[in-house]
C-alpha cells in the first residue's frame, strides 16, 4: 500500500478517554525502555526494508515525547463530565 499524500479521503470517530489512555502508556513504556539499560545512546538504528527510516535513539526520546504531548492535550480537551436523562415509569 503506497504512502497517502493528504487526509482527504479518511473518515473516521474521535479517540476514546481509554483509547488515549492506552496510547500513553505505550508511549510511556517505550520511553521507559529507551531510558533503561544504557540504550540511550548516540547508537542508530533504522526500520527493516529497502527505504527503512534511521535516527538515534535520542531522536526517538524527543519524537515519543512530543507525541505524548499531542496526545495528553487529546485527552485534557475531552468533556470532563458527561451527562444523561433517565425516563420515569410509574407503575400506577
Amino acid at each position: 500500500m503506497s504512502d497517502l499524500n493528504n487526509l482527504d479521503d479518511i473518515d473516521g470517530v474521535a479517540l476514546s478517554e481509554p483509547q488515549l489512555q492506552a496510547i500513553l502508556n505505550q508511549i510511556d513504556l517505550d520511553v521507559l525502555n529507551l531510558l533503561r539499560e544504557g540504550k540511550l545512546s548516540a547508537a542508530k538504528y533504522h526500520m527493516p526494508g529497502e527505504h527503512g527510516a534511521t535516527m538515534d535513539r535520542a531522536s526517538g526520546l524527543l519524537a515519543l515525547l512530543a507525541a505524548r504531548e499531542k496526545y495528553e492535550a487529546l485527552l485534557r480537551s475531552l468533556p470532563a463530565w458527561q451527562t444523561s436523562q433517565a425516563e420515569e415509569c410509574c407503575d400506577g
